[in-house]
Protein backbone atom coordinates (compact mmCIF):
# COMPACT_ATOMS: atom_id res chain seq x y z
CA UNK A 1 0.00 0.00 0.00
CA UNK A 2 1.79 3.17 -1.38
CA UNK A 3 0.76 6.60 -0.53
CA UNK A 4 1.54 10.30 0.39
CA UNK A 5 0.42 10.37 3.53
CA UNK A 6 -0.24 8.00 6.63
CA UNK A 7 -1.09 8.45 10.39
CA UNK A 8 0.75 8.84 12.62
CA UNK A 9 3.35 9.96 10.26
CA UNK A 10 1.90 12.34 7.75
CA UNK A 11 -1.69 13.57 7.30
CA UNK A 12 -3.65 15.91 5.68
CA UNK A 13 -7.18 14.04 5.46
CA UNK A 14 -9.04 11.14 5.09
CA UNK A 15 -6.47 9.49 3.17
CA UNK A 16 -3.95 9.80 6.19
CA UNK A 17 -6.26 7.91 7.87
CA UNK A 18 -7.44 5.58 5.49
CA UNK A 19 -3.66 4.24 5.09
CA UNK A 20 -2.96 4.21 9.08
CA UNK A 21 -6.00 2.37 10.26
CA UNK A 22 -7.10 -0.15 6.98
CA UNK A 23 -3.89 -2.29 7.21
CA UNK A 24 -4.13 -3.84 11.11
CA UNK A 25 -7.90 -5.29 9.96
CA UNK A 26 -6.41 -6.29 6.10
CA UNK A 27 -3.37 -8.42 8.72
CA UNK A 28 -6.35 -9.85 10.94
CA UNK A 29 -7.82 -11.28 7.91
CA UNK A 30 -4.51 -13.27 7.07
CA UNK A 31 -2.97 -10.76 4.66
CA UNK A 32 0.51 -9.83 4.67
CA UNK A 33 0.64 -5.45 4.51
CA UNK A 34 2.99 -2.98 3.96
CA UNK A 35 3.39 0.49 3.75
CA UNK A 36 5.52 3.00 1.73
CA UNK A 37 5.35 6.70 2.23
CA UNK A 38 7.56 9.66 1.75
CA UNK A 39 10.30 10.52 4.31
CA UNK A 40 8.89 14.19 5.37
CA UNK A 41 11.72 15.92 7.00
CA UNK A 42 9.37 16.92 9.41
CA UNK A 43 9.02 13.13 10.42
CA UNK A 44 10.07 12.57 13.80
CA UNK A 45 11.99 9.62 13.53
CA UNK A 46 12.91 9.02 17.16
CA UNK A 47 9.20 9.12 18.33
CA UNK A 48 8.38 6.76 15.55
CA UNK A 49 11.37 4.28 16.26
CA UNK A 50 12.48 4.69 12.33
CA UNK A 51 15.64 3.56 11.66
CA UNK A 52 17.64 3.22 8.69
CA UNK A 53 16.83 0.22 6.26
CA UNK A 54 18.74 0.62 2.98
CA UNK A 55 21.46 3.17 2.57
CA UNK A 56 21.41 3.67 -1.38
CA UNK A 57 18.65 2.51 -3.61
CA UNK A 58 18.57 3.13 -7.42
CA UNK A 59 15.76 4.05 -9.04
CA UNK A 60 15.04 5.08 -12.67
CA UNK A 61 13.49 7.84 -13.78
CA UNK A 62 13.09 9.53 -17.55
CA UNK A 63 16.29 8.05 -18.70
CA UNK A 64 18.56 8.40 -15.53
CA UNK A 65 19.12 6.87 -12.35
CA UNK A 66 18.63 8.83 -9.23
CA UNK A 67 19.39 7.34 -5.73
CA UNK A 68 17.89 7.60 -2.23
CA UNK A 69 17.86 5.69 1.40
CA UNK A 70 14.83 3.82 2.91
CA UNK A 71 14.18 3.68 6.55
CA UNK A 72 11.83 1.58 8.38
CA UNK A 73 9.52 0.89 11.33
CA UNK A 74 7.15 -0.95 12.81
CA UNK A 75 3.72 -0.02 13.96
CA UNK A 76 2.46 -1.40 17.37
CA UNK A 77 -0.25 -3.20 15.40
CA UNK A 78 2.94 -4.83 13.66
CA UNK A 79 2.56 -3.32 10.15
CA UNK A 80 6.11 -3.11 8.11
CA UNK A 81 6.21 0.88 7.35
CA UNK A 82 8.83 1.84 4.70
CA UNK A 83 9.93 5.54 4.21
CA UNK A 84 11.40 6.47 0.71
CA UNK A 85 13.85 8.95 1.83
CA UNK A 86 14.86 12.01 -0.72
CA UNK A 87 15.61 15.43 0.56
CA UNK A 88 15.40 16.96 -3.32
CA UNK A 89 11.74 15.86 -2.98
CA UNK A 90 10.47 15.51 0.89
CA UNK A 91 12.31 18.04 2.61
CA UNK A 92 9.72 20.55 1.81
CA UNK A 93 7.55 22.36 4.74
CA UNK A 94 4.19 20.64 3.21
CA UNK A 95 3.29 17.50 1.64
CA UNK A 96 1.93 19.17 -1.86
CA UNK A 97 2.50 22.98 -1.09
CA UNK A 98 4.08 25.65 0.25
CA UNK A 99 2.57 27.79 3.55
CA UNK A 100 0.83 29.90 1.23
CA UNK A 101 -1.26 26.77 -0.33
CA UNK A 102 1.05 27.50 -3.58
CA UNK A 103 1.52 23.94 -5.12
CA UNK A 104 5.28 22.55 -5.55
CA UNK A 105 4.75 22.50 -9.55
CA UNK A 106 6.97 19.43 -9.40
CA UNK A 107 4.49 17.38 -7.51
CA UNK A 108 4.46 14.66 -10.68
CA UNK A 109 8.15 14.37 -10.35
CA UNK A 110 7.85 14.03 -6.86
CA UNK A 111 5.19 11.41 -6.35
CA UNK A 112 6.46 9.39 -9.76
CA UNK A 113 9.30 8.91 -7.82
CA UNK A 114 7.98 7.83 -4.99
CA UNK A 115 5.92 5.14 -6.56
CA UNK A 116 8.67 4.35 -8.61
CA UNK A 117 10.87 3.64 -5.51
CA UNK A 118 8.05 1.85 -4.18
CA UNK A 119 8.53 -0.94 -6.87
CA UNK A 120 11.91 -0.64 -6.29
CA UNK A 121 11.99 -1.60 -2.95
CA UNK A 122 9.85 -4.65 -3.64
CA UNK A 123 12.50 -6.05 -5.76
CA UNK A 124 15.33 -4.96 -3.45
CA UNK A 125 14.00 -6.96 -0.14
CA UNK A 126 12.18 -9.95 -2.72
CA UNK A 127 8.49 -9.12 -1.72
CA UNK A 128 6.20 -10.68 -4.37
CA UNK A 129 2.81 -8.36 -3.99
CA UNK A 130 -0.44 -10.00 -5.25
CA UNK A 131 -1.50 -6.40 -4.81
CA UNK A 132 -0.15 -3.31 -5.58
CA UNK A 133 -2.53 -0.62 -3.83
CA UNK A 134 -2.18 3.00 -4.72
CA UNK A 135 -3.95 5.78 -2.72
CA UNK A 136 -5.53 9.32 -5.01
CA UNK A 137 -3.32 10.95 -7.48
CA UNK A 138 0.05 10.99 -5.99
CA UNK A 139 0.89 7.49 -6.34
CA UNK A 140 -2.32 6.98 -9.66
CA UNK A 141 1.16 6.01 -11.19
CA UNK A 142 2.20 2.54 -9.82
CA UNK A 143 -0.65 0.86 -11.85
CA UNK A 144 0.88 2.44 -14.95
CA UNK A 145 4.32 1.29 -13.92
CA UNK A 146 3.34 -2.03 -13.76
CA UNK A 147 1.63 -2.64 -16.59
CA UNK A 148 4.85 -0.48 -18.65
CA UNK A 149 7.60 -1.05 -16.92
CA UNK A 150 7.24 -4.67 -15.12
CA UNK A 151 5.58 -6.74 -17.31
CA UNK A 152 6.99 -10.17 -16.77
CA UNK A 153 9.49 -8.90 -14.21
CA UNK A 154 9.21 -12.33 -11.59
CA UNK A 155 9.00 -9.65 -8.64
CA UNK A 156 5.53 -7.54 -10.03
CA UNK A 157 4.99 -9.08 -13.18
CA UNK A 158 1.73 -10.64 -11.64
CA UNK A 159 1.04 -8.19 -9.30
CA UNK A 160 -2.53 -6.69 -9.59
CA UNK A 161 -3.52 -2.80 -9.30
CA UNK A 162 -6.10 -1.31 -7.01
CA UNK A 163 -6.33 2.54 -7.15
CA UNK A 164 -8.43 4.13 -4.03
CA UNK A 165 -10.19 7.44 -4.79
CA UNK A 166 -10.62 9.41 -1.76
CA UNK A 167 -11.56 12.75 -3.32
CA UNK A 168 -11.98 13.09 -7.06
CA UNK A 169 -11.56 16.51 -6.83
CA UNK A 170 -7.76 16.74 -7.18
CA UNK A 171 -6.02 14.94 -9.56
CA UNK A 172 -3.18 15.61 -9.60
CA UNK A 173 -3.59 18.42 -12.68
CA UNK A 174 -0.05 19.90 -13.90
CA UNK A 175 2.14 21.64 -16.68
CA UNK A 176 3.55 18.57 -19.55
CA UNK A 177 7.06 20.08 -18.31
CA UNK A 178 7.51 17.29 -15.90
CA UNK A 179 6.09 14.60 -18.11
CA UNK A 180 9.52 13.41 -19.78
CA UNK A 181 10.69 12.45 -16.31
CA UNK A 182 7.51 10.06 -15.78
CA UNK A 183 8.81 7.86 -18.41
CA UNK A 184 5.60 7.21 -20.11
CA UNK A 185 6.81 7.93 -23.52
CA UNK A 186 4.17 10.37 -25.77
CA UNK A 187 1.86 7.25 -26.65
CA UNK A 188 0.20 7.91 -23.12
CA UNK A 189 0.14 11.08 -23.32
CA UNK A 190 -3.67 11.20 -25.06
CA UNK A 191 -7.00 11.98 -24.15
CA UNK A 192 -7.71 8.63 -22.94
CA UNK A 193 -5.03 8.68 -20.41
CA UNK A 194 -3.03 11.37 -19.04
CA UNK A 195 -3.92 14.41 -21.71
CA UNK A 196 -5.92 16.94 -20.15
CA UNK A 197 -6.37 20.32 -22.14
CA UNK A 198 -2.13 20.28 -23.18
CA UNK A 199 -1.90 19.33 -19.00
CA UNK A 200 -0.73 15.99 -17.22
CA UNK A 201 -3.96 14.47 -15.22
CA UNK A 202 -2.05 11.63 -12.76
CA UNK A 203 -5.60 10.21 -11.80
CA UNK A 204 -7.14 10.10 -14.89
CA UNK A 205 -3.78 8.06 -16.30
CA UNK A 206 -4.20 6.09 -13.24
CA UNK A 207 -7.68 4.93 -13.88
CA UNK A 208 -7.23 4.08 -17.55
CA UNK A 209 -4.56 1.28 -16.35
CA UNK A 210 -5.57 0.17 -12.77
CA UNK A 211 -7.30 -3.17 -12.48
CA UNK A 212 -9.91 -2.15 -10.16
CA UNK A 213 -10.93 1.32 -8.70
CA UNK A 214 -12.69 1.80 -5.43
CA UNK A 215 -13.77 5.17 -3.82
CA UNK A 216 -14.61 5.45 -0.01
CA UNK A 217 -18.55 4.87 0.07
CA UNK A 218 -20.72 3.43 -2.29
CA UNK A 219 -22.60 7.04 -2.16
CA UNK A 220 -20.02 8.23 -3.63
CA UNK A 221 -19.20 6.05 -5.98
CA UNK A 222 -22.74 6.54 -7.51
CA UNK A 223 -22.40 10.14 -7.73
CA UNK A 224 -18.33 10.67 -9.41
CA UNK A 225 -20.39 8.77 -12.32
CA UNK A 226 -22.51 12.18 -13.19
CA UNK A 227 -21.48 15.20 -15.14
CA UNK A 228 -22.50 16.58 -11.76
CA UNK A 229 -20.87 15.23 -9.68
CA UNK A 230 -17.88 13.61 -11.56
CA UNK A 231 -15.43 16.69 -11.61
CA UNK A 232 -14.99 15.66 -15.98
CA UNK A 233 -13.76 12.21 -14.92
CA UNK A 234 -17.25 10.42 -15.02
CA UNK A 235 -16.84 9.06 -18.50
CA UNK A 236 -13.85 7.86 -17.32
CA UNK A 237 -15.21 5.95 -14.81
CA UNK A 238 -17.71 4.64 -16.29
CA UNK A 239 -15.90 3.11 -18.74
CA UNK A 240 -14.39 0.63 -15.52
CA UNK A 241 -18.34 -0.54 -15.16
CA UNK A 242 -18.52 -3.19 -12.25
CA UNK A 243 -14.45 -2.76 -11.92
CA UNK A 244 -15.23 0.67 -9.90
CA UNK A 245 -17.17 0.28 -6.57
CA UNK A 246 -17.76 1.89 -3.14
CA UNK A 247 -16.04 1.07 0.01
CA UNK A 248 -17.32 2.75 3.24
CA UNK A 249 -14.65 3.69 5.19
CA UNK A 250 -14.18 2.31 8.77
CA UNK A 251 -13.51 3.99 12.57
CA UNK A 252 -11.10 2.85 15.07
CA UNK A 253 -12.84 2.22 17.75
CA UNK A 254 -9.86 1.77 19.78
CA UNK A 255 -9.63 5.25 19.59
CA UNK A 256 -12.55 6.80 18.83
CA UNK A 257 -14.79 5.22 21.66
CA UNK A 258 -16.34 7.34 24.61
CA UNK A 259 -16.41 4.39 26.94
CA UNK A 260 -12.32 3.83 26.65
CA UNK A 261 -11.33 7.39 25.02
CA UNK A 262 -8.44 8.41 27.82
CA UNK A 263 -8.78 12.12 25.64
CA UNK A 264 -12.25 12.91 27.48
CA UNK A 265 -12.83 13.89 30.89
CA UNK A 266 -15.50 11.55 31.15
CA UNK A 267 -16.14 7.91 30.09
CA UNK A 268 -19.74 7.20 29.33
CA UNK A 269 -21.96 4.67 27.27
CA UNK A 270 -25.34 4.41 25.54
CA UNK A 271 -26.85 3.20 28.94
CA UNK A 272 -25.20 5.57 31.30
CA UNK A 273 -24.63 9.13 29.74
CA UNK A 274 -24.01 10.86 32.73
CA UNK A 275 -20.07 11.15 31.45
CA UNK A 276 -21.14 12.71 28.36
CA UNK A 277 -22.88 15.54 30.79
CA UNK A 278 -19.25 15.90 32.50
CA UNK A 279 -17.60 16.60 29.14
CA UNK A 280 -20.46 18.89 27.58
CA UNK A 281 -19.35 21.02 31.30
CA UNK A 282 -15.88 20.48 30.35
CA UNK A 283 -16.35 21.94 26.63
CA UNK A 284 -18.28 24.79 28.04
CA UNK A 285 -15.66 25.75 30.02
CA UNK A 286 -12.51 25.92 27.35
CA UNK A 287 -14.12 27.08 24.81
CA UNK A 288 -15.43 30.20 26.87
CA UNK A 289 -19.19 29.18 26.41
CA UNK A 290 -21.77 30.16 28.77
CA UNK A 291 -22.07 27.24 31.48
CA UNK A 292 -25.31 26.55 30.78
CA UNK A 293 -26.38 22.63 30.11
CA UNK A 294 -29.53 23.32 28.68
CA UNK A 295 -27.97 25.20 25.62
CA UNK A 296 -27.29 22.80 23.14
CA UNK A 297 -23.79 23.11 21.37
CA UNK A 298 -23.05 22.34 17.90
CA UNK A 299 -19.66 20.92 17.08
CA UNK A 300 -17.44 21.50 13.61
CA UNK A 301 -14.25 19.65 13.35
CA UNK A 302 -13.40 20.60 9.86
CA UNK A 303 -10.78 21.72 7.36
CA UNK A 304 -12.09 24.82 6.14
CA UNK A 305 -12.15 24.49 2.27
CA UNK A 306 -15.50 25.66 -0.06
CA UNK A 307 -15.91 21.19 -0.20
CA UNK A 308 -16.80 21.60 3.92
CA UNK A 309 -19.56 23.76 3.08
CA UNK A 310 -18.66 26.02 5.93
CA UNK A 311 -19.31 28.92 3.67
CA UNK A 312 -22.86 28.40 3.93
CA UNK A 313 -22.66 28.83 7.90
CA UNK A 314 -21.07 31.77 7.79
CA UNK A 315 -23.58 33.13 5.69
CA UNK A 316 -26.28 32.36 8.30
CA UNK A 317 -24.83 32.18 11.96
CA UNK A 318 -25.77 36.04 12.92
CA UNK A 319 -29.61 34.68 12.20
CA UNK A 320 -28.87 31.87 13.62
CA UNK A 321 -27.51 33.39 17.22
CA UNK A 322 -30.15 35.84 16.73
CA UNK A 323 -33.36 33.75 16.68
CA UNK A 324 -31.67 30.30 18.05
CA UNK A 325 -31.17 29.53 22.05
CA UNK A 326 -27.60 27.52 20.71
CA UNK A 327 -24.18 27.75 20.70
CA UNK A 328 -21.16 26.41 18.80
CA UNK A 329 -17.75 24.77 19.49
CA UNK A 330 -15.73 24.86 16.15
CA UNK A 331 -12.04 23.52 15.56
CA UNK A 332 -10.40 24.39 12.04
CA UNK A 333 -8.00 25.46 9.58
CA UNK A 334 -7.34 26.25 5.85
CA UNK A 335 -8.99 29.16 4.08
CA UNK A 336 -7.37 32.41 5.46
CA UNK A 337 -10.70 34.09 4.93
CA UNK A 338 -12.64 31.47 7.08
CA UNK A 339 -9.89 30.95 9.70
CA UNK A 340 -10.20 35.18 10.02
CA UNK A 341 -14.19 34.93 10.11
CA UNK A 342 -14.50 31.88 12.65
CA UNK A 343 -11.50 33.32 14.76
CA UNK A 344 -13.15 36.65 15.53
CA UNK A 345 -16.63 34.62 15.85
CA UNK A 346 -16.06 33.96 20.08
CA UNK A 347 -15.38 38.54 19.82
CA UNK A 348 -18.78 38.54 17.86
CA UNK A 349 -20.57 36.41 20.40
CA UNK A 350 -19.22 36.26 23.74
CA UNK A 351 -20.46 32.69 26.06
CA UNK A 352 -22.19 31.75 22.49
CA UNK A 353 -19.48 30.65 19.82
CA UNK A 354 -15.97 29.31 21.06
CA UNK A 355 -13.23 28.43 18.09
CA UNK A 356 -9.48 27.14 18.11
CA UNK A 357 -8.12 27.94 14.50
CA UNK A 358 -5.78 25.26 13.60
CA UNK A 359 -5.42 21.21 14.92
CA UNK A 360 -5.69 19.42 18.67
CA UNK A 361 -6.66 15.86 18.76
CA UNK A 362 -7.52 16.29 22.53
CA UNK A 363 -9.95 18.95 21.59
CA UNK A 364 -11.75 17.39 18.96
CA UNK A 365 -12.25 14.34 21.03
CA UNK A 366 -13.55 16.96 23.27
CA UNK A 367 -15.88 18.40 20.69
CA UNK A 368 -17.37 14.71 19.66
CA UNK A 369 -17.89 13.91 23.07
CA UNK A 370 -18.96 17.51 24.86
CA UNK A 371 -21.40 19.01 21.90
CA UNK A 372 -25.05 17.90 21.66
CA UNK A 373 -25.32 18.16 17.88
CA UNK A 374 -22.36 18.10 15.40
CA UNK A 375 -22.47 19.86 11.83
CA UNK A 376 -21.10 18.43 8.27
CA UNK A 377 -22.67 20.73 5.85
CA UNK A 378 -20.22 19.68 2.89
CA UNK A 379 -20.96 20.41 -0.80
CA UNK A 380 -20.04 16.88 -1.46
CA UNK A 381 -18.50 14.21 1.10
CA UNK A 382 -16.51 10.73 -0.01
CA UNK A 383 -17.20 9.35 2.80
CA UNK A 384 -16.59 11.79 6.19
CA UNK A 385 -15.60 9.99 9.60
CA UNK A 386 -16.52 12.60 12.11
CA UNK A 387 -20.53 12.05 11.17
CA UNK A 388 -18.85 8.21 12.26
CA UNK A 389 -17.50 9.15 15.18
CA UNK A 390 -20.34 11.42 16.73
CA UNK A 391 -23.16 8.35 16.03
CA UNK A 392 -20.69 6.54 18.82
CA UNK A 393 -20.45 9.50 20.83
CA UNK A 394 -24.03 10.01 20.85
CA UNK A 395 -23.64 13.38 19.39
CA UNK A 396 -26.78 14.18 16.56
CA UNK A 397 -25.46 14.21 13.04
CA UNK A 398 -26.39 17.12 11.13
CA UNK A 399 -25.72 16.84 7.71
CA UNK A 400 -26.21 17.63 4.01
CA UNK A 401 -27.24 13.77 2.17
CA UNK A 402 -24.45 13.35 0.26
CA UNK A 403 -22.04 10.97 -0.41
CA UNK A 404 -20.55 8.71 2.75
CA UNK A 405 -22.76 11.41 4.78
CA UNK A 406 -25.48 9.85 3.10
CA UNK A 407 -25.14 6.37 3.66
CA UNK A 408 -24.43 6.62 7.31
CA UNK A 409 -26.83 9.08 8.91
CA UNK A 410 -30.58 8.11 8.66
CA UNK A 411 -33.16 10.88 8.60
CA UNK A 412 -35.25 10.82 12.08
CA UNK A 413 -38.72 10.35 11.86
CA UNK A 414 -40.81 12.37 14.87
CA UNK A 415 -43.55 9.65 14.61
CA UNK A 416 -41.83 6.09 14.94
CA UNK A 417 -38.50 7.26 16.24
CA UNK A 418 -36.21 5.73 13.86
CA UNK A 419 -33.36 7.51 12.15
CA UNK A 420 -30.19 8.79 13.58
CA UNK A 421 -29.74 12.70 12.59
CA UNK A 422 -30.72 15.37 10.66
CA UNK A 423 -30.17 15.62 7.08
CA UNK A 424 -30.68 18.77 4.42
CA UNK A 425 -30.52 18.32 0.58
CA UNK A 426 -30.47 21.26 -1.20
CA UNK A 427 -26.52 23.18 -0.70
CA UNK A 428 -28.00 26.23 0.19
CA UNK A 429 -28.14 28.70 3.16
CA UNK A 430 -31.80 28.68 3.83
CA UNK A 431 -31.67 24.84 3.78
CA UNK A 432 -28.77 24.84 6.54
CA UNK A 433 -30.82 27.38 8.76
CA UNK A 434 -33.76 25.57 8.75
CA UNK A 435 -32.14 22.07 9.33
CA UNK A 436 -30.43 23.53 12.51
CA UNK A 437 -33.68 25.20 13.76
CA UNK A 438 -35.33 21.76 13.47
CA UNK A 439 -33.03 20.56 15.53
CA UNK A 440 -32.49 22.98 17.77
CA UNK A 441 -36.43 23.10 18.15
CA UNK A 442 -36.15 19.57 18.69
CA UNK A 443 -34.11 19.77 21.30
CA UNK A 444 -35.60 22.22 23.37
CA UNK A 445 -39.55 21.17 22.96
CA UNK A 446 -38.93 17.12 22.61
CA UNK A 447 -35.65 15.67 25.09
CA UNK A 448 -37.06 12.14 24.81
CA UNK A 449 -36.60 12.31 21.09
CA UNK A 450 -33.68 13.66 20.85
CA UNK A 451 -32.69 10.50 23.76
CA UNK A 452 -34.21 8.28 20.96
CA UNK A 453 -31.43 9.70 18.26
CA UNK A 454 -28.60 9.51 20.51
CA UNK A 455 -29.61 6.18 21.61
CA UNK A 456 -29.95 5.26 17.86
CA UNK A 457 -26.54 6.40 16.59
CA UNK A 458 -24.74 4.42 19.41
CA UNK A 459 -26.05 1.49 18.31
CA UNK A 460 -24.35 1.73 14.41
CA UNK A 461 -21.42 -0.10 13.99
CA UNK A 462 -18.96 1.14 11.28
CA UNK A 463 -15.46 -1.12 11.47
CA UNK A 464 -12.31 -1.21 9.45
CA UNK A 465 -13.13 -4.94 10.46
CA UNK A 466 -15.75 -4.69 8.16
CA UNK A 467 -14.10 -3.00 5.20
CA UNK A 468 -11.73 -5.19 5.36
CA UNK A 469 -13.69 -8.45 4.11
CA UNK A 470 -14.93 -6.09 1.51
CA UNK A 471 -11.33 -5.15 -0.01
CA UNK A 472 -9.68 -8.91 0.65
CA UNK A 473 -13.14 -9.11 -2.07
CA UNK A 474 -11.98 -6.26 -4.22
CA UNK A 475 -8.14 -7.28 -4.05
CA UNK A 476 -9.22 -11.41 -5.04
CA UNK A 477 -11.37 -9.63 -7.80
CA UNK A 478 -8.25 -7.74 -9.06
CA UNK A 479 -6.26 -10.98 -9.47
CA UNK A 480 -8.51 -12.49 -10.93
CA UNK A 481 -9.21 -9.87 -13.57
CA UNK A 482 -5.26 -9.19 -13.76
CA UNK A 483 -4.61 -12.96 -14.63
CA UNK A 484 -7.76 -12.74 -17.15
Amino acid sequence: MVASECIPYAMTGGMGDVVGSLPPSLQRTGADVRIVIPKYSFIDTEKYNIVPFIESMGVWMGNKQEWCSVYKTVTAKGIPVYFIEYNLYFDREGLYHDAGYNDYQDNPKRFAFLSRAALQLCQEIHFIPDIVHANDWPTALLPVYLKIWHRGDPILGKAASVLTIHNLAYQGRYSKESYNYLGLGEINFTSDKFECHGAINLLKGGIYYADFINTVSPGYARETITPEGGFGLDPFLRNKESRYIGILNGADYSIWDPETDILIPANYSMNNLKGKRICKKSLQEKMNLDPDPELPVIGVVSRFTWQKGLDLLIACIANIFENMKVQFAILGSGDNDQESFFGKLPGLYPGKAGSYIGYNNELAHLIEAGCDFFLMPSVYEPCGLNQIYSLKYGTVPIVRATGGLDDTVSQYDPVSGSGTGFKFSEPSTQALYQVILQAVKTYHGDRALVMKLIRNGMQQHYSWEDSAIQYMDLYRNAVQSRSE
